[in-house]
C-alpha cells in the first residue's frame, strides 16, 4: 500500500468517524492470518460518559473506498458503533434463549480456507458474560461461502461483523456452540440460508411480538442490570434487529411499552433495568441454565452404559 494511499484510508476514516460522532484515538500497523499488514483503527467517544471505552477496526492494508456504497456503510456501521459505546459493555450481547455473551479476539479480515475448501474464514471468541468468573467460552471459526461472500460489498469487518456475530447467536440457538474452559475451535457455517435474495435482506430468526418483549427483557436484565450497575443499554440496535428479523422502531416500541410497566427506565434509545426487572433474577438465571445446558453434549445413558443393540 502506498503512503498515499494509506493517507487517504485514515482521512476517509476520519470523516466517517466524525460523522458518526466517533474520535480516532489511535492508528497501528497489524497482522492478518497469514502475516500480511493490517490497518488497525481505535475510535472512542469525545465524551466523558464513555471514557476508557473504545472500537476497534482493522482493514486489510490495502483496503480502498472504490465503490459507492462503501464509505456510506462504513459511516452507518461507525454511527452504531458509537452508540454501542455508550453501553456499559459494549461487547456485549443476548442470545434470544437468554445467554448474556461477549464477543471478542476476532481476527480480521477473512481469510480463505487453508483446508483446501472454497471458503472464508474469520477467527475469534466469544464468553459467557454472566458476571461469573468461571471462563465458559468457545473459540470460533465463522466459515463463509463463496456464495455468500457474493452478497457482501467487501470482505472486511465493517460489512461483515453484524451478520457474523448473529450467525453465531443463531448458532447458539441451535444448541451447535459448547461453552467450555478449554478447548478446540468450533465451526459457525454462515450460509446462504441466513439471507434472502428476494428480500434482499439477512433472515435469521422469526419471532413475534411477545418473543422480542421478552428478548429485550433480558437484554436490558444482564447487560444494563447484571454487567452495568443498571446504566442505559441501546435498545435500538440495528444488530437486534436483524438478529430479531424486526426493526429497531419497532424495538423501540415495545421498550416503551415495558416502561410503562415499570420494568424499563426508557430515556430516547436507551433503557435501564429497574428494581422490578432485578427482581426476577431467579426467573432469568433459571433460563440461563437451561440455555446453557442446551449447548451441552447429550448422551443417550443406555448407551453409556453399554445396552445399546448394535
Amino acid at each position: 500500500m502506498t503512503v498515499e494511499s494509506k493517507a487517504n484510508l485514515v482521512t476517509s476514516l476520519q470523516a466517517a468517524a466524525s460523522q458518526a460522532g466517533l474520535a480516532l484515538v489511535s492508528t497501528a500497523q497489524g497482522m492478518d492470518f497469514h502475516g500480511q499488514p493490517t490497518a488497525v483503527f481505535e475510535f472512542g467517544l469525545p465524551t466523558a460518559e464513555a471514557a476508557g471505552r473504545t472500537v476497534r477496526l482493522e482493514l486489510s492494508e490495502g483496503f480502498e473506498f472504490d465503490k459507492p456504497d462503501l464509505l456510506p456503510s462504513m459511516t452507518a456501521h461507525l454511527a452504531a458503533q458509537a452508540r454501542r459505546l455508550r453501553n456499559p459493555r459494549p461487547d456485549c450481547y443476548v442470545t434470544l434463549a437468554g445467554l448474556p455473551v461477549a464477543f471478542g479476539k476476532f481476527e480480521w479480515p477473512f481469510h480463505q480456507s487453508t483446508s483446501g475448501a472454497d471458503t472464508y474464514i474469520v477467527h475469534g471468541e466469544m464468553h459467557l458474560a454472566d458476571g461469573g468468573a468461571h471462563n465458559l467460552h468457545a473459540k470460533l471459526a465463522a466459515s463463509v461461502t463463496l456464495t455468500f461472500a457474493e452478497i457482501v460489498p467487501a470482505m472486511e469487518q465493517p460489512y461483515a461483523e453484524t451478520f457474523v456475530y448473529n450467525a453465531v447467536r443463531k448458532t447458539v440457538d441451535y444448541g451447535q456452540l459448547e461453552f467450555v474452559k478449554s478447548g478446540n475451535r468450533q465451526p459457525v457455517p454462515v450460509t446462504t440460508r441466513y439471507y434472502s435474495r428476494w428480500q434482499k435482506k439477512f433472515l435469521f430468526t422469526e419471532t413475534n411480538d411477545a418473543e422480542r418483549l421478552e428478548y429485550l427483557l433480558r437484554k436490558v436484565y444482564w447487560l444494563s442490570g447484571v454487567l452495568g450497575e443498571s446504566k442505559p443499554v441501546w435498545i435500538a440496535d440495528p444488530r437486534d434487529a436483524q438478529y430479531l428479523n424486526t426493526s429497531e422502531a419497532d424495538l423501540l416500541r415495545m421498550a416503551g411499552h415495558e416502561a410503562g410497566e415499570g420494568l424499563m427506565a426508557l430515556d430516547g434509545e436507551f433503557a435501564a433495568a429497574t428494581p422490578a426487572l432485578l427482581s426476577r433474577a431467579d426467573e432469568y438465571r433459571a433460563k440461563l441454565d437451561e440455555a446453557l445446558n442446551f449447548t451441552k453434549p447429550q448422551f443417550n445413558e443406555s448407551m453409556r452404559s453399554g445396552h445399546a443393540n448394535m
